[in-house]
């Protein structure tokens, strides 16, 4: 699978564009604010129906546009699949696979898969647990469509409970038999999320580990820890033991919506004792573990796409990853820079050919 073609109208600082992409590495080069970034985020869009960085659809048009499009052509299975996302104003994006509608955006989730690293991805390590959750369910859900819908109907029973709670705090009528019902709700789907993460993690805790040896030659030794209440006791116990708390802070402060990662290194806090250059190869271990997942269970290479990666990383684990990611493991990659010399060293000392496009301001060259 790879991306042929990509057209935006509209998009974030684009008035219009037109790009033809190379089967292997496709590199943006350009100032800051030039745009680079919002080229991969309009290819995050054709994958995942979302911006990687903003969550608010709106926000993606154009200053003074009434709409924004974003188009591409795939080639997957020997056959071309064009998929195109828009906007207008104050009504519903629209989301069609070769000009057909989607009545679900979930149906499209894991099709055309990617993998996104970019500096904003320190927020997994730095932020909190949320960050982390929203990691696990991103890899999950391209891989696993039920997952996706579990997760959907867990977080609708957890806002009924939340609401009910709220709502015996007000008049003081504590209903045992409703609340029996959303907790039987949240039961489901959450003990259902809680085998699918944790089978996950048996799965990506030594792909993990492989990735980050390679990039940090050995220096360090690292862990990755799934945390759950889960795991500690069943759900309806957790659920009828807290129950009094529950009501007293008026939400529901057990399930798996408490779900963390535990990142350490030499056994200690990474957030705490990591150097920044330990943090990124730790993150970039992480998204290449979730690629290497990705191609495992889809049967073929997702996209790659990195955003500014070479900052805070020295010049040895810069070519290193450029020569992991450009081996035969990998499909089609994307990368943006702010120096165009330095793209070009990288892939020549390497030998792997490289399709630079010069970025500024709205503005794409070849």
């Amino acid at each position: 699978m790879w991306l042929q073609k990509l057209s935006v109208i509209n998009f974030k600082n684009y008035p219009e564009a037109e790009l033809n992409f190379s089967q292997t590495v496709n590199a943006f080069t350009g100032n800051n604010g030039a745009g680079k970034t919002n080229l991969l985020d309009a290819i995050h869009y054709l994958s995942l129906c979302k911006s990687y960085f903003n969550p608010i659809d709106g926000q993606q048009i154009r200053h003074g546009g009434d709409f924004f499009m974003v188009q591409g052509v795939f080639e997957k299975d020997k056959k071309n699949e064009t998929i195109s996302c828009g906007l207008k104003r104050t009504q519903k994006k629209q989301f069609k696979r070769n000009k057909k509608e989607y009545q679900r955006l979930a149906d499209h989730i894991g099709l055309f898969p990617l993998v996104m690293i970019s500096p904003n991805d320190n927020s997994i390590i730095t932020d909190g647990s949320e960050e982390r959750r929203r990691f696990v369910d991103n890899v999950i859900s391209q891989t696993d469509n039920l997952y996706l819908d579990e997760l959907i109907s867990y977080n609708r029973s957890l806002l009924n409970r939340n609401a009910l709670l709220r709502q015996v705090a007000l008049s003081g009528k504590y209903d045992p038999a409703l609340m029996e019902i959303f907790d039987e709700q949240l039961i489901t789907s959450g003990k259902l999320i809680f085998e699918k993460r944790k089978a996950f993690m048996q799965a990506f805790m030594g792909i993990f580990n492989t990735h980050y040896q390679y990039l940090s030659d050995g220096a360090e030794q690292v862990e990755l820890v799934y945390d759950s209440p889960l795991l500690q006791d069943e759900f309806s116990s957790l659920l009828t033991r807290y129950l009094e708390r529950d009501r007293i802070l008026e939400r529901t402060t057990t399930g798996i919506h408490k779900d963390d990662l535990i990142f350490t290194i030499q056994g200690m806090p990474l957030k705490k004792f990591g150097s920044q250059g330990q943090q990124k190869s730790f993150l970039i271990a992480l998204k290449l573990s979730q690629y290497a997942f990705l191609n495992q269970q889809k049967g073929f290479k997702p996209l790659l796409l990195l955003d500014d990666i070479f900052d805070k990383l020295d010049n040895h684990r810069t070519t290193k990853l450029m020569k992991m990611v450009s081996d035969k493991d990998f499909g089609q990659i994307f990368i943006t820079d702010t120096s165009r010399k330095r793209i070009e060293t990288i892939f020549e000392e390497i030998g792997v050919p490289v399709e630079i496009f010069d970025v500024d301001k709205g503005v794409v060259r070849v």
